[in-house]
C-alpha cells in the first residue's frame, strides 16, 4: 500500500510542466523560456543568449574534438574545457622524458603551443527549423522508406546550398521528439586548435576513478587551448602564418564566486539522453545491459590497471584508455542504483497504463503494447550485439590484425593478451553458440584452453587475422543488422508514441533529447540529500584536498607545491568545484557556466553519481551537476603553472 502510494506521488511529477530546473533548451527556442529564466535571477535577454543579427553568448561557445564543449574567455582565440576532454591530446605529446601528464605542461611563448592534428572545433552558426522544408512533397500514403528518401534529398538539397559557400562551413539537419521536428544547423569548423596549458595530473584528474562522478569533488579538471586561424580569421590547416582566432564574442570571468542558490545556466553541447522511453528500454538498461557492461569492464580494468601500476611507460600508453573505459563503468554503476531507488520502470508503467487508457479510439491506441513487443523482440540479440562491443572488439591484437595502421605507440601486449583470456572466456560463456561465427566454434573446439588460443593467436599472425575477420564479419552481417532493423522499427512507433505524448500531456514543455547540439540548461547552485541525515554542501574547498592528499595512492597524491601553498596558510577556503541543478550529460564536459550576467563562473565537468540516471529520467531532487570554480583554474594557473601571464588576455569582473 505504502509502495503504491509513493509510486502514485511520483507520477504525479511526470504529469506537469517540465520539472524545476529540467530541460536542454534549443537556443533559437530560448524565447520560450526566457520568462522563467529571468523569474529565477537571469539578468540578460533572449537575444544575449543567441542571436544571429549581433555577437551573442552561442559564439563563445565551441563543440570541443567530437564530444565534449569548451568556451573562448579572450579575443586571441584562448580557449578553456577539461583536462579529461583534452587528455588524449595532452597523453600525444608524453613520453617519459617530457611527461605532461604527470608534470603538466605550460607554454610561456605562443611559439611553444603545441599543435593536435585532428583536434577541430565548431561554432554554432545559426539553427531554424526546417521541418517543412524537409517534408516538402511528403504524402502520408508513401512507405517508411520513401519517405526517409525524400528527407534525405530534401536536406542535402538545403545543406548542399550553404557548404558550396566553403570557408569552413559544416550543415547538420537533426530529427527531434523522434522525427516530429527537423532542426538545421550550420556551424563553422576551425583545424588549428593548439595546446598553451594543462594542470598536472594529480590536479587535473585528482581523486581518478575512486572520485569520479562522486562528491565532494576536488578536480580541477581544465585544460587551456588556443585556436588558430588564417590571417583572415577563416578557417586553415596548421600552419607557422595562422594567427590567433579573433571572436565574435568571448565570455568575461567572474572573480565573485558563488553561493547556495545562485542562478547558473550552462551552455553546451549535451550528447544523448532518452527522456521518453517506454519501461521496456528502461527494465533493460537496468536489468542486464548495465551489470552486465559494468561486469565486463571491471575485468579490462583491473588487468590494465594491474600492469600500470607497475610502469610508469605502460600508464602513460594506457592512462587514456583507462579513463575512457572507467568512465562509463563507474556512470553504469550510478544510473542502474538511481533508477531502481526512483521506481523508474514501475513509474514508467504506471504512467504507460494511463496513456493506454486516454489512447483508446485515437491512432495511439495500443502503442505501448507495440513497443513492448518490439524490445522483447529485440533484445535477445542486442544482448548479443552489446556483448560483442565490450568484449571481442575490444581486443587490440584482433584490430591489429585487420588495421595495419593500428597505434602500435600507446599498445602493451601483456595486458592485450590477458584481455584475450577474459574476453574472450567471458564472450564464450555468456552467448549462445548461434551468436558466435563458426570459426570461433571451430577453433573453440580445437585449442585445449583459451591459454592455448591466446598463445596461437598472438604468435601467428594467420590465426590473430582469421578469428578477427570471423568476429568482425559475423557481427557486421549477422548481428548488427537484425539490431539496426529492429531500432528502425522502435524509433517509427517513437515518432507517433513521442507526438502522442505531446497531446496527452499538452500543459507540459517538451524539450528534445540530447544530441550533441548546442543547448541551454539552467537551475541554481545546490547541495543535496543523498541519503537520510545526509546533506552534501554545494562548494568543496583546497581543505578538502589537503584531507584527501595520500603520497602513497597515486590518484591523491598532489603536488608539493600545493602542500606548500597550504602550509603557509591562507588558502584553506580556495574554493575548488560547485554543485548546481542543471540538466546535463556527457558532450557538456566542458561547458561554460554561467551567472545571471552571462559570466564564467565555472566549467562543468560531471554529475553526482546517484543522479547519472538523469539521461532517462530527471530528479530535481537528487541530480546535480559538478562545475569546477574558476577561481580555482585561475589559482592554478597562477600558483602552480606560474602561467598567470594568460591573465593579461582575460577579461575579468568583479
Amino acid at each position: 500500500m505504502k509502495r503504491s502510494i509513493f509510486l502514485a506521488a511520483l507520477l504525479a511529477l511526470w504529469v506537469m510542466p517540465a520539472k524545476a530546473d529540467e530541460g536542454m533548451w534549443l537556443p533559437a527556442l530560448i524565447s520560450q523560456r526566457i520568462e522563467d529564466m529571468q523569474a529565477k535571477g537571469f539578468k540578460l535577454s533572449a537575444e544575449d543568449i543567441y542571436s544571429i543579427n549581433q555577437a551573442s553568448l552561442k559564439d563563445a561557445v565551441v563543440l570541443f574534438g567530437s564530444g565534449c564543449t569548451g568556451e573562448l574567455v579572450s579575443d586571441e582565440g584562448l580557449l578553456f574545457t577539461n583536462h579529461h576532454c583534452g587528455y588524449s591530446f595532452i597523453q600525444r605529446h608524453s613520453s617519459v622524458e617530457h611527461d605532461y601528464l604527470k608534470d603538466g605542461f605550460w607554454a610561456k611563448s605562443r611559439a611553444e603551443e603545441l599543435a593536435n592534428p585532428g583536434l577541430t572545433v565548431r561554432f554554432l552558426e545559426s539553427m531554424e527549423d526546417v521541418t517543412d522544408l524537409v517534408l516538402k512533397g511528403y504524402k502520408p500514403k508513401m512507405t517508411e522508406e520513401q519517405r526517409q528518401a525524400l528527407i534525405e534529398k530534401n536536406a542535402k538539397k538545403i545543406q548542399d546550398k550553404i557548404v558550396k559557400e566553403g570557408n569552413g562551413l559544416k550543415t547538420s539537419v537533426e530529427a527531434l521528439y523522434y522525427g516530429n521536428q527537423y532542426f538545421l544547423f550550420v556551424f563553422r569548423e576551425y583545424r588549428d586548435v593548439r595546446l598553451v596549458g594543462a594542470p598536472p595530473s594529480s590536479i587535473g584528474k585528482f581523486g581518478g576513478e575512486t572520485d569520479n562522478w562522486m562528491w565532494p569533488r576536488h578536480t580541477g579538471d581544465f585544460s587551456i587551448f588556443r585556436i588558430y586561424a588564417a590571417p583572415n580569421n577563416m578557417p586553415a590547416d596548421y600552419s607557422e602564418t595562422n594567427v590567433p582566432y579573433r571572436p565574435k564574442r568571448s565570455l568575461k570571468i567572474s572573480r565573485a564566486g558563488v553561493k547556495e542558490g545562485d542562478f547558473t545556466f550552462v551552455y553546451g553541447c549535451p550528447g544523448s539522453t532518452q527522456e521518453y522511453v517506454h519501461s521496456e528500454a528502461v527494465r533493460y538498461i537496468q536489468d542486464i545491459s548495465d551489470p552486465e557492461k559494468i561486469a565486463l569492464r571491471t575485468m579490462r580494468l583491473n588487468i590494465m590497471k594491474k600492469y600500470m601500476d607497475q610502469s610508469q611507460a605502460v600508464r602513460i600508453q594506457y592512462s587514456s584508455k583507462f579513463a575512457s573505459v572507467a568512465n562509463a563503468w563507474k556512470k553504469w554503476q550510478g544510473e542502474e542504483k538511481g533508477l531502481r531507488k526512483n521506481y523508474v520502470v514501475p513509474v514508467k508503467q504506471a504512467y504507460e497504463k494511463r496513456f493506454e487508457e486516454w489512447a483508446q479510439g485515437t491512432r495511439y491506441e495500443g502503442i505501448t503494447q507495440q513497443l513492448a513487443t518490439l524490445y522483447a523482440a529485440r533484445n535477445p540479440i542486442f544482448r548479443a550485439y552489446e556483448y560483442y562491443r565490450e568484449t571481442v572488439l575490444t581486443i587490440e591484437k584482433l584490430q591489429m590484425a585487420r588495421n595495419p595502421r593500428f597505434n602500435m605507440k600507446d599498445y602493451y601486449q601483456p595486458i592485450d593478451e590477458e584481455m584475450f583470456v577474459a574476453m574472450m572466456t567471458a564472450f564464450d560463456q555468456a552467448l549462445d553458440d548461434e551468436y558466435k561465427p563458426q570459426f570461433f566454434l571451430d577453433r573453440r573446439n580445437q585449442y585445449s584452453s583459451m591459454e592455448a588460443w591466446k598463445d596461437a593467436v598472438f604468435t601467428f599472425e594467420s590465426e590473430a587475422k582469421g578469428l578477427a575477420d570471423a568476429l568482425n564479419d559475423f557481427f557486421s552481417t549477422v548481428i548488427a543488422p537484425p539490431v539496426a532493423e529492429f531500432n528502425k522499427s522502435i524509433n517509427l512507433v517513437y515518432r507517433d508514441y513521442m507526438k502522442g505524448q505531446m497531446e496527452f500531456e499538452n500543459g507540459k514543455v517538451f524539450y528534445p533529447d540530447a544530441n550533441l547540439t548546442l543547448r541551454v540548461a539552467y537551475g541554481h547552485v545546490e547541495g543535496y540529500r543523498p541519503l537520510d541525515a545526509v546533506y552534501y554542501d554545494p562548494v568543496s574547498t583546497l581543505r578538502g584536498i589537503i584531507e584527501k592528499d595520500n603520497p602513497d595512492i597515486f590518484d591523491y597524491n598532489i603536488p608539493q607545491v600545493l602542500r606548500d601553498i597550504y602550509a603557509r596558510g591562507g588558502f584553506a577556503s580556495q574554493p575548488v568545484c560547485f554543485l548546481a541543478t542543471n540538466h546535463t550529460t556527457g558532450g557538456n564536459s566542458g561547458s561554460p557556466v554561467l551567472n545571471a550576467e552571462g559570466n564564467l563562473i565555472g566549467i562543468n565537468f560531471d554529475r553526482v553519481w546517484e543522479g547519472t540516471m538523469s539521461d532517462l529520467v530527471f530528479d530535481p531532487e537528487i541530480c546535480r551537476n559538478i562545475s569546477l570554480d574558476v577561481r580555482y583554474l585561475l589559482f592554478v594557473i597562477k600558483e602552480v603553472g606560474h602561467a598567470d601571464y594568460l591573465f593579461n588576455e582575460m577579461k575579468f569582473v568583479d
